[in-house]
């Protein structure tokens, strides 16, 4: 009965309640992915390399087997305190690698494209990371730490000009999932280029069924 209980606690619970977000002002989050479909809410805080300022997302995701899907749409201060808010919309697609329900380990693929303009000036985002996670299960939730270095490509389109610029990126975070299906976590985010940009974002999810 212990060892029951203790599967189906896991099974419950190892879940993450959403997929990452490619959007701006907030972090690039590959943690692995359950079954079912999630939603979630985020809020990032930017140093000023990326641009300072709050963001607001949300992100709605759904698994399909060792694939899943998500679409994000963010709101955020431009660069300067005095820019309109910025709008951006993003699509992912993760495949797991290794892991499912009753491993507590996991290796995903995670490629997405998100798009946002300001003004004249737009940009296009293009992430490939590599997600490692694991669960740790106790009696009432589950700690799940992870990490994802990945390769961050953008493309900043001004007028007839075009700048790409292609760098290094990790992100990390730790997660906790309830047995409700909540789950609250936070992650930080950083490009490893000039001024270092940085990304920190506190969010909710829950999961809609399994």
């Amino acid at each position: 009965m212990r060892w029951a209980g203790r599967v189906a606690l896991l099974v419950a619970i190892a879940s993450p309640a959403a997929l990452g977000a490619q959007v701006r002002g907030l972090a690039v989050i590959n943690s692995g992915f359950g079954t079912g479909s999630a939603i979630s809410a985020d809020v990032g805080f930017g140093n000023a390399a990326a641009g300072s300022g709050t963001t607001f997302g949300a992100t709605a995701s759904a698994s399909m087997g060792v694939i899943g899907v998500s679409g994000s749409v963010s709101r955020g201060s431009g660069d300067v305190a005095e820019a309109d808010a910025v709008w951006s919309q993003a699509l992912a697609l993760t495949m797991r690698l290794f892991g499912g329900p009753l491993i507590p380990f996991r290796v995903t693929l995670q490629g997405g494209v998100g798009r946002w303009g300001q003004g004249i000036v737009e940009t296009v985002h293009v992430p490939v990371s590599l997600g490692l996670a694991a669960v740790i299960p106790n009696p009432a939730f589950a700690i799940r730490p992870w990490l994802a270095p990945r390769v961050d490509y953008q493309s900043t389109t001004f007028e007839n000009s075009d700048v790409n610029r292609t760098e290094l990126g990790l992100s990390g975070g730790i997660e906790l999932g309830f047995l409700n299906g909540l789950t609250i976590r936070s992650a930080y985010d950083r490009v490893f280029t000039d001024g270092n940009p940085g990304i920190f974002s506190l969010g909710l999810g829950f999961t809609l069924g399994r």
